[in-house]
C-alpha cells in the first residue's frame, strides 16, 4: 500500500507553502527570525490561498504570525525551495530584512491560540542549529546572499 501511495504523491504536483527568513541587523550582525512550533523551529511559512502569488502568501503569512510588516525585499524576491517532505509538501522561502524586531505571536483566529509557541532572534550559526536539514540548506544560501552584499559595502 505505501508503495501506491509513494507513486501516487510523485505524479501529483507538491502543494507548496511559501515564507520568508526574516532578519534585522543588531549592530552590523545579522540576526534571523526562527519560529518554534510542536517542537520544530522554521521561518514564518504557510499555505497559498486561492489565486494567492507565492510572495503574496509569503508576506501575509509572517503579518499573521509575527505582525511584522513593512519588509524590505532589498535582495530581490529570489526564492529557494526544499525538497518535498512530509505529505508531498514544498516550502519556498524569500529573504527580507524586517523594520523592527518587535515581534507578537497572535491568537489564530482558526485555531484559538497562536500558531507558535516561541520564537527568538538569533545570529546565523545559532538560529542553523535549531532548523532541520531541509531547511538549514534553503537557510545557507539565504546567508550568502545576504553576507555577499555585506562584503560589497
Amino acid at each position: 500500500m505505501e508503495q501506491g501511495a509513494d507513486l501516487l504523491n510523485s505524479l501529483m504536483p507538491p502543494r507548496l507553502s511559501a515564507g520568508v527568513i526574516v532578519l534585522h541587523y543588531r549592530d552590523t550582525v545579522p540576526h534571523y527570525l526562527v519560529l518554534r512550533a510542536h517542537g520544530h523551529w522554521d521561518f514564518p511559512k504557510g499555505r497559498l490561498e486561492p489565486g494567492e502569488t507565492p510572495l503574496a502568501a509569503a508576506i501575509r503569512e509572517v503579518t499573521e504570525e509575527t505582525t511584522l510588516t513593512g519588509l524590505d525585499f532589498r535582495w530581490g524576491h529570489d526564492y529557494r525551495e526544499t525538497a518535498p517532505y512530509r505529505q508531498h509538501k514544498v516550502a519556498r522561502y524569500y529573504v527580507a530584512h524586517a523594520p523592527t524586531m518587535a515581534v507578537d505571536l497572535p491568537v489564530s483566529p482558526e485555531l484559538g491560540y497562536p500558531e507558535h509557541e516561541e520564537y527568538r532572534w538569533l545570529p546565523y550559526h545559532e538560529a542553523r542549529g535549531l532548523l532541520v536539514e531541509r531547511v538549514q540548506t534553503i537557510f545557507d544560501w539565504a546567508h550568502q546572499l545576504i553576507t555577499a552584499g555585506l562584503a560589497g559595502r
